[in-house]
């Protein structure tokens, strides 16, 4: 691995099972245990039913584009050689929604209700960012 200069994100304990799984090329999201529903971002109270047991469950990791901006301005120095880049919404197959980058794909290609699926990018020793990608056609 190289040197990363960009943002990582600090696990907390609600959340460390999604990186834990994300540094598995797994894609996990909360489920509440009392009221089923899926829950993403990680967190300590069902927002439906304010349930507080939760289990972890594996996505497909496919989905489409719910909305997006292509952004032109480094916001921090490490995005400096990225721009024009992609930050994105998806909205997952299971029904939750994402915020992430799409990636190998000219940024003026990308349209609401792209389908993409999701790759792992290993950053640290300790830290893989989940992205997607267009889904291949065929």
């Amino acid at each position: 691995m190289t040197d990363y200069n960009k943002p990582l994100p600090r696990p907390s304990e609600e959340s460390q099972p999604f990186w834990d799984g994300c540094k598995r090329h797994q894609l996990l999201v909360q489920k509440c245990k009392s009221c089923q529903t899926l829950v993403h971002y990680p967190r300590v109270v069902c927002p439906v039913d304010a349930g507080t047991g939760f289990d972890w469950v594996p996505l497909s990791g496919r989905g489409e584009v719910h909305s997006y901006t292509v952004c032109h301005r480094a916001f921090h120095p490490g995005f400096t050689e990225d721009v024009p880049y992609v930050a994105a919404i998806i909205e997952l197959a299971e029904g939750v929604r994402m915020m992430s980058n799409i990636i190998d794909i000219d940024p003026s290609k990308v349209h609401v209700g792209m389908l993409v699926e999701v790759i792992f990018e290993d950053v640290t020793e300790e830290i893989t960012l989940p992205k997607f990608r267009p889904v291949p056609a065929g």
